[in-house]
C-alpha cells in the first residue's frame, strides 16, 4: 500500500483558512487531511516551502556529527534535563514494547506477517534533541523547555537547525489547521494550543557500519507521546506503520516529500477518533540495498532520521475538543496538563530524569 501524498499549495495559497469561506475543493482537501490522519495515523505530504536541498543539508551536517567520537558527542548530554536538549547516546531509549506487558500481549494476537519485531534492550540509536521556537517565561514544566546545547566546532549548527526546525514546524501547522477543519473544529483548535509548545527537532543516528544486519531493530514498536511528528525523507528506509485495520506497512517517502504522523496528544484532543500510530525503525531488506550502493558511492553510513516533534504547550490542558467532548469515549480522555502528561508517559517508560524522547 503507497500513502497518498497530500499537496498543501492549494491551501498555503488561499487567503482564508475559515472553513466558511474556504473553497469548496479546499474543504474537500482538508477532509481528506483528517480521514487519512484517521484511518492510517500518518500522512506524506508536499511543501512547497520545504526543498530537497533544504533536507540535504541538514542531513548531511548531521551525520558529520554523527560520526564524531562518542566521547565527542557526549559532552552535549544531559541527562539531568530528561535528555530534552542535547544528544542522548545509543542504549538509553528503551522502547514501550520492552517494558509494557498489555503491549507485548497484543502482538501474540496479531497475524504473524504483522507483528513488529521484539527488541532485546535499549535503542542502538543516538538522537539530538534541539528547541524550535519560543518557550514560555513562566511555566511549571521548566525541563522541558530547558536552553539548547550547541557542539563546538559546527559553526552552521544553529542557522541549520533553526531553519529546517521552523520549515517542519510551519508544515505542521499548516496540517494541523486542514486536520481542525476536516474534523470540523475552529481552523485554530490546534495551532492555538501548540503556540510556545516544546517543539523539538530530534534527528536520530544509527551507525549502520555497525549495526546494518537486516532484522536489526533501531527503534522498537511505539507510538508517539506528542501531538503530531514529522520526519524529512532519510538517506536509508527502515521505517514501517501500522494502520488502523492493524495491517503493518513500510513507508516509503518520495523526493520532495515529508512523513507526518499523528501523537498520543491528538489522540486526546479528538477523543480517540484520530488514534496514535504505531511504528518501528528496523533493518530492512530494503535498509541493506541502501547500505550497499552507499558503500559504492563512498557515503555516510550514519541513517540519519530528521524527526521533529511538534507538541501542545506544557501548561495548555489535554482533553476532548468541540464535538469530540460528547464522544462515548470522551471519559477516557480526562483533562489533564500537557506537560503533566508528557511526564506520565516517560515515568511509563522509566525515562522521567533518564530521558524524554518518544
Amino acid at each position: 500500500m503507497e500513502l497518498q501524498v497530500i499537496d498543501l499549495a492549494p491551501y498555503l495559497q488561499s487567503n482564508d483558512s475559515d472553513p466558511t469561506h474556504l473553497d469548496p475543493k479546499l474543504i474537500s482537501l482538508c477532509s481528506e487531511v483528517s480521514r487519512i490522519l484517521k484511518e492510517t495515523g500518518a500522512l506524506l505530504v508536499k511543501d512547497p516551502r520545504c526543498s530537497v536541498e533544504d533536507n540535504d543539508r541538514f542531513i548531511d551536517m548531521m551525520e558529520k556529527y554523527f560520526e564524531m567520537p562518542a566521547e565527542f558527542k557526549r559532552l552535549q548530554e544531559r541527562p539531568h534535563l530528561h535528555y530534552q536538549v542535547g544528544v542522548t547516546p545509543e542504549g538509553v531509549e528503551v522502547p514501550r514494547s520492552l517494558v509494557d506487558e498489555e503491549m507485548q500481549e497484543r502482538f501474540k494476537e496479531m497475524p504473524k506477517e504483522y507483528r513488529p519485531l521484539t527488541p532485546t534492550g535499549p535503542d542502538p540509536k543516538w538522537r539530538y534533541m534541539w528547541r524550535i521556537g519560543s518557550r514560555p517565561s513562566n511555566t511549571r514544566f521548566q525541563e522541558l523547555n530547558s536552553e539548547p546545547v550547541i557542539p563546538e566546532g559546527f559553526s552552521e549548527w544553529k542557522d541549520t537547525m533553526d531553519s529546517w526546525g521552523y520549515k517542519m514546524v510551519n508544515a505542521i501547522e499548516a496540517v494541523a489547521e486542514m486536520a481542525a477543519i476536516g474534523f470540523g473544529l475552529p481552523n485554530d483548535a490546534f495551532t492555538s494550543r501548540m503556540k510556545q509548545g516544546p517543539h523539538l527537532l530530534a534527528p536520530t543516528g544509527s551507525d549502520l557500519s555497525r549495526y546494518g544486519k537486516e532484522g536489526t531493530v533501531f527503534a522498537g514498536y511505539h507510538y508517539d507521546l506528542n501531538f503530531l511528528t514529522i520526519h524529512g525523507r532519510s538517506r536509508f528506509p527502515g521505517l514501517s506503520i501500522w494502520l488502523r485495520n492493524g495491517q503493518k506497512v513500510e513507508v516509503k517517502v518520495p523526493i520532495g516529500c515529508l512523513l507526518i504522523q499523528a501523537g498520543k496528544q491528538i489522540e486526546w484532543l479528538t477523543a480517540g477518533d484520530c488514534i496514535a500510530g504505531m511504528h518501528e525503525v528496523v533493518v530492512t531488506k530494503r535498509t541493506t540495498d541502501a547500505i550497499k550502493l552507499a558503500l559504492e558511492q563512498n557515503r555516510s553510513l550514519w541513517r540519519v532520521s530528521s524527526t521533529l516533534f511538534a507538541h501542545i504547550a506544557s501548561d495548555a490542558i489535554l482533553e476532548p475538543l468541540g464535538h469530540f467532548a460528547e464522544s462515548p469515549l470522551a471519559a477516557k480522555y480526562p483533562p489533564i496538563c500537557a506537560g503533566e502528561f508528557v511526564e506520565q508517559e516517560l515515568s511509563a517508560i522509566n525515562l522521567k530524569g533518564n530521558k524524554g524522547a518518544m
